[in-house]
């Protein structure tokens, strides 16, 4: 069988792609279109009247009095004000915790250079009014005018209008849509400029691609995508196990090459391991053909991070809103109403008389004026009666003042009430009321902020996935040998770290490496709280109040230091570090590793001071004492020793005198009798 040439299989990768997508955006379409309607009903001038709505009132006035704008608002300031942001942590501990620290600083210096923060309110504020946004990683040359420098840097990018530009595969369920197999990305041009970048016609496109139901091509614009494809590959591992017990596992055709060896040297097959292996193949195409085989990317991940404002599954079909939709028809009935309204205000309330041309013949101008200058009375003239006699009459009739429809009055409450419990009656936690506890004012606002939680619970699983998709990038991008890379700490402060960098490991003699990404085990949680600043206010009204009732000085010294060190302002940031020193000195607060060395340097470049210098020769002089005290001690104790002796041997002279005596005795009292058994030279001098 003939390969297939590289047009050719672009050609099949293409219309697989582009088949695939129909189905994808045929099964989407109406959801991402009410996602769309919904963004552009609450930020639109104008847009609230879109529809059959603006044809029942043409030529009448169009009233917006738009309240959901003002609701979305407050969650995305409280968004705003309560970021998200990503932790790392080790999954086995030990040296990989301080990594877990150095991949913090790493991540949030890429958020820094790139400016995600704008991606993230893009998304969030996509997801919260209308159900989906979106934001992508891409690694980028860190500097691309220089030819030799090859360093990566991940960036974050926000991507416009995802409801209509980003779609998966219809097999992934996964809310990160971790599950996902293919992903596209869409991205309009005009006709012209879509032909000046690819060189390519929309007019020579085939027939067949009008047939679709979504049009790649219009007059007026052209669509490419992004289209990542998962590519995974099932390999196995031979695990051996070496005579020292260490394990050495090996591909397919690393065991093929070694096995001998492993024999040879007396290695045990211990067993095999299914691995599968992931890559991300990246396409650029359009309705006609694969413009450009960008190969594969870093990560093992689709770089597109989904973020939903509400997400369901209804009939099998991914469904999502935000917090606009259930709020739309209360919305247009309250601007019917209050344009109604409006129309009946502008009409006149005086009621006019309505007059026959006879009677008014000769006055017109007179009536015309009398709005300005208010005449004392007005003229008419005598109409003729059927007889042909003049008669005096007055006006025929008189104009009604508007009023307004009971039903209208009543029905513009229930409006308001129906808004106000659809868009979650937050306008009543901003209205401060006297003579109510802080812990009521806390829990009124706990209340009001759970209305809005889940925006920011499905906020913080996309930043969950997009720590994931950076560390995989990370590990194919962050590779360099002692590659010296910007850090930035949680409250703002730059620093820097080396990855991969080479040291002796001392137990085992072998060189291993600090920092290195591929054998790091992370996982990666997050944080939903309020911002850093907020936190430390909130720390420094806890610390003062606790402050009134420490009676310990000790304890004063130490809350005092912490309210300085948690102080927010203008040029207090050396103020801060001050107390930060004062706390580490105290022992209350652990010194990082810059600290530590600080403190070393200290310590052997500075002199005592004469208080130290006095306690050092107090000891020196108590040590002294004490080895003096324990000569004289040993001198009594060798002087008790020989006292001792000297008395052991005069009692033992006093017992042999005794034993003579009694000898002297015995032989004067009776016959000669055996002596006593005694010992050594005793018995000598016995005898």
């Amino acid at each position: 069988m003939s390969r297939k040439t590289k047009v050719e299989r672009l050609a099949e990768i293409h219309n697989e792609a582009i088949t695939e997508f129909d189905n994808v955006q045929s099964a989407l379409k109406d959801e991402r279109l009410q996602c769309l309607n919904d963004r552009r009903f609450y930020s639109i001038a104008g847009a609230q009247w879109e529809g059959p709505l603006s044809d029942q009132f043409e030529n009448k006035p169009k009233m917006e009095v738009n309240k959901i704008h003002l609701s979305v608002m407050r969650i995305i300031n409280e968004y705003r004000n309560n970021r998200i942001s990503v932790d790392f942590k080790s999954k086995t501990g030990t040296r990989d915790d301080k990594f877990a620290d150095t991949c913090d600083g790493l991540y949030r210096s890429d958020e820094n250079d790139s400016v995600a923060d704008e991606a993230y309110d893009n998304a969030f504020e996509e997801a919260a009014a209308g159900g989906f946004g979106a934001w992508r990683l891409r690694a980028e040359y860190e500097d691309d005018e220089d030819p030799d420098d090859d360093r990566q840097r991940i960036c974050f990018e926000p991507i416009f209008d995802a409801d209509t530009s980003v779609f998966y595969d219809l097999q992934a369920k996964r809310q990160d849509k971790s599950d996902a197999k293919r992903c596209w990305v869409l991205t309009s041009m005009t006709p012209g400029a879509y032909k000046e970048e690819w060189g390519d016609d929309p007019a020579s496109w085939p027939k067949t691609i009008q047939q679709l139901e979504f049009d790649w091509a219009t007059p007026d614009v052209v669509f490419i995508a992004e289209y990542y494809v998962v590519e995974e590959a099932k390999e196995t591992i031979h695990v051996w196990e070496l005579l020292d017990g260490e394990e050495k596992r090996l591909t397919a055709d690393e065991h093929e090459d070694q096995l001998e060896k492993l024999e040879a040297i007396g290695a045990q097959f211990v067993r095999t391991k299914k691995v599968s292996k992931k890559r991300i193949h990246k396409y650029i195409m359009s309705g006609s053909k694969i413009l450009d085989d960008c190969g594969y990317i870093a990560g093992n991940c689709i770089p597109i991070i989904p973020v939903y404002g509400k997400r369901w599954f209804v009939d099998n079909v991914e469904r999502c809103m935000g917090h606009v939709r259930l709020a739309r028809d209360a919305q247009c009935l309250k601007n019917m109403q209050l344009s109604k309204l409006g129309e009946i205000s502008a009409l006149s309330t005086v009621e006019k008389p309505i007059l026959t041309p006879e009677q008014i013949a000769g006055h017109q101008q007179m009536w015309r004026d009398d709005n300005i200058k208010n005449y004392p009375y007005l003229l008419i003239n005598p109409i003729t009666d059927p007889n042909g006699q003049e008669a005096i009459s007055g006006p025929v009739a008189y104009t009604r003042v508007p009023q307004i429809p009971p039903a209208m009055a009543a029905l513009l409450q229930i409006t308001e009430d129906d808004m106000n419990d659809l868009l979650g009656n937050q306008q009543n936690g901003e209205q401060l009321q006297g003579n109510i506890s802080t812990e009521t004012a806390h829990l009124v606002q706990n209340r009001l902020d759970m209305q809005t939680f889940i925006y920011m619970s499905n906020f913080a699983k996309a930043m969950k996935r997009c720590g994931e998709v950076w560390l995989s990038m990370a590990k194919d991008v962050y590779i360099e040998e002692e590659r010296e890379m910007d850090t930035l700490s949680e409250d703002g402060k730059s620093s820097s770290t080396t990855l991969m960098k080479p040291i002796l490991h001392p137990e085992s003699n072998e060189i291993v490496y600090l920092n290195d990404f591929a054998k790091a085990k992370m996982k990666v949680v997050t944080d939903v709280g309020p911002s850093s600043s907020t936190r430390r206010m909130a720390t420094v009204r806890s610390l003062t109040n606790m402050l009134a009732t420490a009676a310990d000085p000790e304890t004063q010294q130490v809350i005092g230091s912490m309210i300085m060190m948690n102080m927010e302002g203008e040029g207090v940031e050396e103020v801060r570090g001050f107390f930060r020193d004062k706390l580490i000195k105290m022992g209350v607060i652990q010194p990082n590793e810059e600290e530590q060395k600080k403190l070393a340097e200290e310590k052997a470049n500075s002199k005592p001071s004469p208080q130290d210098q006095y306690f050092e020769a107090a000891a020196a002089k108590e040590q002294t004492e004490a080895v003096k005290n324990q000569v004289e001690t040993i001198k009594e104790q060798a002087q008790a020793d020989k006292i001792r002796a000297e008395t052991q041997e005069i009692l033992s002279k006093l017992d042999l005198d005794k034993l003579r005596a009694m000898v002297d005795v015995i032989e004067k009292l009776g016959p000669r009798v055996a002596p006593p058994q005694v010992q050594g030279s005793q018995i000598q001098e016995v005898q």
